[in-house]
């Protein structure tokens, strides 16, 4: 049965290109098993795999139907008709993409020989680079379930380990590499390289966190897990009187803890409004009897010597002018002795002529 809103409209145009070939009413149906098939791939495998393989009964010459069921059936784990499938693809397209997932599901079937000599095949070096990278992941597996670990460290052992890339891949190699060194008893670089993994595996797919806290003896909680967090659902009555007991005193504690902060706030309190009443009382009592002692000095001895000072002026004005009055009257009596001298000398001038 086709999911709802699905027409066939929703596939690539390759694929429609493809079905051109079929009458209008059957490309549109096995279109829309096509895109069915995608759409619940990481959804339910299972389901996926009989959308395609409706659509091999419906049109079985097709190979973009064929590599549909060859996906499907080996992410169902459905390996020997994935096999069968893949080589079908191979043989009618050309395409060598697939053959890392051949490798894989001789692996899968017990035949790690076979994935071996497939990776051998010279079509290999012409793969793009991830299907290299997960070539070069099989046929380091089919070496581990052979017994040779020394040999799948070093098939693993290639530049592309430290690349800096986004790759899909790049967890997956790391990972294998990683997997291998912990399976030779080398922990300490296979924690490496599991945490190397784990830096570029944006979604957690390949499991390395995991992996590298095993090593460090670490364990990993999940949170979203409410069975174990349920407080007292499952606990036993015994449980339940010890946790009561335990919360009894853990509320004694914080009552004690309460009481003795209030004491010390208490006394922080009592202790400042002392020191405030000293502070006020001493410093205001000083400063009136500096006062008074500042206003007593400054009242009465400037007014006496204010009064002093104008007495004593008065009296150098007085005896100034009486000097002054002295000097007028000696230069009056100076004047009347000059008067009298000429007076005199001209009367003896005067004798003396008459002679």
């Amino acid at each position: 049965m086709i999911p709802a809103g699905i027409t066939g409209a929703e596939l690539d145009k390759g694929a429609k290109a493809e079905l051109r070939s079929l009458p209008r009413s059957l490309a549109d149906l096995v279109a829309q098993h096509l895109v069915a098939s995608g759409q619940l791939l990481d959804v339910d495998p299972e389901l996926a795999y009989q959308h395609a393989k409706t659509a091999r009964r419906l049109a079985a010459r097709l190979g973009g139907v064929r590599e549909a069921v060859a996906i499907t059936a080996y992410l169902a784990e459905h390996y020997d008709e994935a096999l069968t499938e893949f080589r079908a693809v191979r043989r009618m397209t050309g395409n060598h993409e697939v053959l890392p997932m051949m490798a894989d599901c001789e692996r899968a079937l017990g035949r790690p020989e076979k994935a071996l000599a497939l990776s051998r095949e010279k079509q290999v070096v012409l793969l793009e680079e991830g299907s290299q990278m997960e070539m070069l992941i099989v046929a380091a597996g089919a070496r581990r379930d052979m017994g040779q670990t020394a040999a799948a460290i070093q098939t693993l052992e290639v530049p592309e380990l430290t690349k800096r890339t986004r790759a899909e891949w790049l967890p997956r190699l790391r990972y294998a590499y990683a997997d291998a060194l912990a399976e030779a008893g080398r922990t300490e670089d296979a924690l490496v390289w599991f945490h190397r993994a784990a830096g570029v595996d944006q979604d957690g797919s390949t499991g390395a966190a995991e992996r590298a806290a095993e090593l460090e003896g670490l364990q990993f909680t999940d949170l979203d897990d409410e069975d174990e967090f349920d407080s007292d659902d499952d606990l036993k009555p015994d449980e339940l009187v010890e946790n009561d007991s335990v919360d009894d005193q853990n509320d004694s504690v914080d009552d004690e803890d309460d009481e003795f902060v209030d004491e010390v706030e208490d006394d922080a309190e009592t202790a400042e409004d002392e020191l405030v009443e000293d502070v006020d009382d001493e410093p205001l009592t000083e400063e009136a009897e500096v006062t008074d002692d500042v206003d007593d000095d400054e009242a009465e001895p400037v007014t006496d010597n204010v009064e002093d000072d104008e007495a004593d002026v008065d009296d150098d004005e007085a005896d100034g002018t009486d000097d002054v009055e002295d000097d007028e009257a000696g230069d009056v009596e100076v004047g009347e002795a000059e008067d009298d001298e000429a007076d005199v000398v001209e009367g003896v001038v005067k004798d003396d002529e008459k002679d």
